[in-house]
């Protein structure tokens, strides 16, 4: 028994190690875009695309999974959801990078905050789920703090709720594709290179030559947006499999309250009282929603 019960421990341990390591590092990705603003967004999304394919497709060669992705080729049904799950992904991307280059860090920060309200919209109005009392005051009260924000912004916040959707229907989406994490990766960067190229291959055209990938610094820091993409990925597939449910909610807050961070500290954007008000509700509907979670999953376990 206290074999097992070390074994347990051990797995958690490991588990939470990688789910804080995958979390940091989303949370430090803006300062990675922010050195790469003279790149543009669409040439930074599409050097994503590709150096994640290629740094994937390495990892699937070498760990022998080549077949798992010949039978999701195979699935018509499972690639055409992957399909739209492919273009979710990379709408998602161009909005974040946009924000980094546009000084709107924070509008980024409060968009991923919102989003566990957003998986909840999406499961009343595609799964048919109905609310419980106090998961009904939480969505309530991100209504109230979104539409704080507009105020803030002096109109819609249009990255917050962009990213908050996108990135809830890609979560949605590739739920039921039922892939891997590395998998469904390498499918989706596989499904958009052949628009990243092209795009790539056009900007040669039009600008006579490589452009900003002449400057070895430059294509560096593009290349490493490969393992910037895939491995905090990777980190939080090995973690899932090794944490509750519960841990991992608590885990996903880590990375916006880093950007948060970062966008008055680093990057200089301003927190007037109206919006620091409209964060201050999103947190008291997160911490709502949260408590709740857990009381369920305790009486549930009981």
């Amino acid at each position: 028994m206290a074999s097992i019960s070390s074994t347990e421990t051990r797995t958690t341990e490991s588990g939470l190690a990688a789910g804080l390591a995958a979390y940091l590092l989303w949370g430090f990705l803006p300062l990675l875009f922010d050195l790469l603003r003279h790149v543009g967004a669409m040439t930074l999304v599409a050097d994503r695309t590709l150096w994640s394919l290629l740094l994937v497709g390495t990892i699937m060669i070498v760990g022998g999974r080549t077949a798992e992705v010949r039978s999701i080729l195979r699935d018509r049904a499972a690639v055409r959801s992957m399909a739209l799950a492919a273009f979710v992904l990379a709408a998602n991307w161009l909005i974040y990078v946009y924000a980094v280059e546009t000084n709107q860090v924070l509008e980024a920060s409060f968009g991923y905050f919102i989003n566990p309200m957003v998986n909840v919209a999406i499961g009343m109005l595609v799964l048919g789920e109905r609310l419980n009392r106090w998961q009904g005051v939480s969505v309530a009260i991100a209504v109230v703090a979104i539409g704080i924000q507009a105020v803030g912004l002096g109109g819609v916040p249009y990255i917050a709720l962009g990213l908050a959707l996108t990135f809830a229907l890609y979560g949605y989406l590739r739920k039921t594709a039922k892939a891997s994490s590395a998998t469904g990766l390498f499918v989706e960067t596989l499904i958009l290179s052949p628009a990243a190229l092209a795009y790539l291959l056009f900007s040669f055209v039009i600008d006579g030559g490589v452009g900003v990938h002449a400057d070895p610094y430059t294509l560096f820091l593009l290349v490493m947006t490969g393992p910037a993409t895939a491995v905090p990925l990777l980190l939080f597939a090995y973690a899932v499999q090794r944490l509750r449910l519960t841990t991992i909610g608590m885990l996903q807050y880590l990375a916006p309250s880093i950007a948060f961070i970062l966008a008055i500290v680093v990057f200089g954007e301003h927190l007037n009282w109206v919006r620091l008000l409209s964060f201050g509700m999103i947190w008291l509907s997160l911490i709502v929603y949260t408590a709740d979670s857990v009381v369920r999953r305790r009486r549930g376990a009981a």
